[in-house]
């Protein structure tokens, strides 16, 4: 069964997660700017001399189907250990299973060829 791995990572992290993904082979993925929160409840930063507080923090959403069972360790592992740096906010990895899914592409040959028959 198909998998649906999703994380939750710090921006600066994106890049060091894509080359992670690409040397084991998983190039294919779907990237999301997203704001959230998590056990942390937002920063506190100091903007000219005045503390404020940020509620939703940016954070990159980070989508990827796997299609191998056994490749979703790989993928997991990969993904922690290019976006860990040991602090409050490093993210969240979620797996979730795939009922059914489908490449356009192949598909519509599929109906096309189908229509033509």
């Amino acid at each position: 069964m198909s998998k649906l791995v999703i994380a939750f990572i710090r921006s600066e992290k994106l890049e060091a997660v894509k080359k992670a993904l690409e040397a084991i082979g998983v190039p294919g993925m779907t990237v999301l700017e997203v704001h959230g929160r998590g056990e942390e409840k937002g920063i506190e930063l100091t903007y000219r001399g005045k503390r404020i507080h940020i509620d939703l923090i940016p954070r990159i959403q980070l989508e990827v189907i796997v299609d191998d069972d056994s490749l979703v360790d790989r993928v997991i592992n990969a993904i922690a250990g290019a976006a860990y740096t040991g602090n409050p906010g490093d993210g969240r990895i979620i797996v979730l299973g795939i009922e059914k899914s489908l490449r356009i592409r192949e598909y519509g040959a599929k109906l096309s060829a189908e229509k033509h028959a």
